[in-house]
């Protein structure tokens, strides 16, 4: 939820070019995840295979792993963006039919 909603913030959608993953796990890990940046790529990276998910809701340029195992590259050699089905899943989000809770940095 957290990569989906700060790539939804910044304007990181399937209407625009594709934006640097360091840039976007950078963003994500200082504003709502202060927990280390593996992890969020990982996700990002998961969200992108479509071999993992029926529908992907992050695109991603570079090499993003394979079905045989073999790892994706580094943050910092790939570009991402949203998907256009993960924009028709954020398009109301402003809406806020779903009550938002602080952060721990009470942002």
């Amino acid at each position: 939820r957290r990569i989906l909603y700060s790539m939804n913030k910044d304007s990181n959608t399937f209407d625009k070019s594709y934006r640097k993953s360091a840039k976007s796990v950078g963003n994500i890990m200082g504003n709502f995840h202060p927990h280390g940046d593996s992890s969020i790529y990982d996700a990002m990276v998961r969200m992108s295979q479509n071999w993992k998910n029926r529908e992907i809701l992050v695109e991603m340029h570079g090499n993003n792993g394979s079905m045989d195992g073999d790892p994706p590259a580094a943050m910092r050699y790939t570009e991402a963006r949203l998907s256009e089905i993960a924009g028709y899943l954020l398009q109301d989000i402003e809406k806020k039919t779903v009550p938002f809770a602080w952060n721990f940095d009470d942002t």
